[in-house]
This record gives structure tokens, C-alpha cells and sequence, in this order.
């Protein structure tokens, strides 16, 4: 009787174990899988973002490296036909300079000697027909000078109209090429600072993930154990704990039978 007794104590223990450890390992094994496959997409996630902040880094990086070669491209030739332009106009000025001055000393001579035309010009050998000088309202000489001083001065005004506008349109280049420069390198700044802290986040992840992953697998193994004492093959959890109340109540009908109890 008291063996009896006994083993219907150590079978309902046991059975109150296996219970419990079925129980907590499975809710175990319940959180472990769930923070697995959380950690699993917030990883994926990490990396895309990643990836996708690398790639925009390089576009930005490239575009900001482009924009400053146009930018030193354009500095020398600004320069190149700035100073180019200068020296147009400071040949224009010298030759319109000297083309007056030659035109005062010839209308001085024409002036004493009292005739304009007393300047002959003898007819070149290379012309066919006879030379006749070259004529204008003041004169041939004069006349021609006075065209050559306004084709330099013409020359001056349009270099120096055309150098004015090459150069605003240099600083209008220039000014937005570098608020997109700035904008571009700020843009970058932000995506490393992020990129760096995705990655740290990365690497917490990674680790959480190993540690979440080694619980999860104790939790499985720890379930193998259980099976040989407290899961039977091909029983359900609700038959089995069903099936188990049964074989406590005929346990303990059978100890009250050898105790002589009443069963009426």
C-alpha cells in the first residue's frame, strides 16, 4: 500500500514537472523564435538602409568631385579670356591713342600747308588701273585714319561689353555651383553620421542575434530532452495531461480500495 502510495506521489510529481518545464520551455521557445525573426528583419532592414546610404554617398561624393573640376575649368578659362580680353582692350586703347595723335600731326600739316590734297600718292605698281588714293569725306590718309580709330574704339567698347558679361555669367556659375557643393557635402556629412550609426546598430544587432539565437537553440535541445519522460509520441499536450488525470484518479481510486474506503 505504501508503495502504492508512493509511486502515485513520485508519478504525480512528475507529472507536475513535465508539466512545468513543458510549459516554460515552450513559451521559451515561443519568445526566442519571435526575437529571432524580429532580429532577423531589423538586420535586413540595417543593411538595405546601409547599402542604399553607400550608394547615395558615392553618387553625392562623385557629383561634388565633378562640380568642383567644371568649377576650376571654368576659373582658368575665366582667366585665360579675362586676360586676354584686357590686353584687347588695352591694345585698343594704345592704337586709338596713337591713331589720334597721328591724325592731329596730319591736319596740322594739312592745315599749314593750306591744301589737303597737297599730300600725292604715287599709284603702286600692283594696281591694273590707275591709283587713286584713298578718298573719304576728309580726305584719303585722314579719312583712313579716322575709320581705323573708330573700328578701335568699336573694338574696345565690344571686348569690354563682352568681358562683362563673360564674367557675370562666371559668377552666376560660380556662386550656384558652390551653394551645391555645400549642400551636397552637408548632405553627405549627414548620411556617413548615419551610415556609422546604422552600422554600430548593425554590430549590436549581429550580437543580440547570436546571443537570442544560442537561447533559442538550449530551448530546443533542452525540449529533446523532455520528449523520452514527459512528451509520448504522437499524443497531443491536451490528451496527454487529460490521460494523465485519468491514471492520478485510478491511482487514487486503487489506494483507497486497499485502504478499505468506502467507495459507495
Amino acid at each position: 500500500m505504501d508503495s502504492l502510495h508512493s509511486f502515485g506521489c513520485s508519478y504525480h510529481l512528475l507529472s507536475r514537472w513535465c508539466d512545468t518545464e513543458l510549459s516554460t520551455n515552450e513559451q521559451t521557445r515561443k519568445e526566442k523564435t519571435e526575437a529571432v525573426e524580429v532580429l532577423h528583419a531589423e538586420i535586413d532592414q540595417l543593411q538595405a538602409s546601409i547599402a542604399k546610404l553607400t550608394e547615395d554617398i558615392g553618387e553625392l561624393t562623385r557629383a561634388v568631385a565633378e562640380l568642383n573640376s567644371d568649377m576650376a575649368k571654368a576659373t582658368k578659362l575665366r582667366q585665360d579670356e579675362k586676360a586676354t580680353n584686357e590686353a584687347t582692350i588695352k591694345d585698343a586703347g594704345e592704337a586709338q591713342t596713337a591713331v589720334a595723335q597721328a591724325l592731329t600731326v596730319l591736319k596740322e600739316f594739312y592745315a599749314k600747308a593750306g591744301d589737303a590734297t597737297a599730300l600725292v600718292q604715287q599709284e603702286p605698281d600692283i594696281f591694273d588701273s590707275p591709283y587713286k588714293g584713298m578718298q573719304s569725306e576728309n580726305g584719303g590718309v585722314v579719312g583712313m585714319l579716322e575709320v581705323i580709330e573708330s573700328d578701335f574704339a568699336r573694338l574696345e567698347a565690344d571686348t569690354t561689353a563682352a568681358e562683362a558679361t563673360a564674367q557675370k555669367t562666371y559668377d552666376t556659375f560660380m556662386t550656384d555651383s558652390k551653394v551645391d557643393v555645400a549642400a551636397k557635402s552637408k548632405d553627405i556629412e549627414h548620411k556617413t553620421v548615419k551610415k556609422q550609426d546604422e552600422n554600430q546598430a548593425l554590430t549590436t544587432k549581429g550580437s543580440d542575434l547570436e546571443g537570442t539565437q544560442k537561447e533559442l537553440d538550449a530551448a530546443l535541445a533542452y525540449f529533446d530532452k523532455l520528449k523520452p519522460s514527459c512528451v509520448d509520441s504522437g499524443v497531443s499536450y491536451d490528451d496527454r495531461v487529460s490521460r494523465r488525470k485519468e491514471e492520478i484518479e485510478s491511482l487514487q481510486e486503487a489506494l483507497r480500495i486497499l485502504n478499505g474506503e468506502d467507495l459507495a
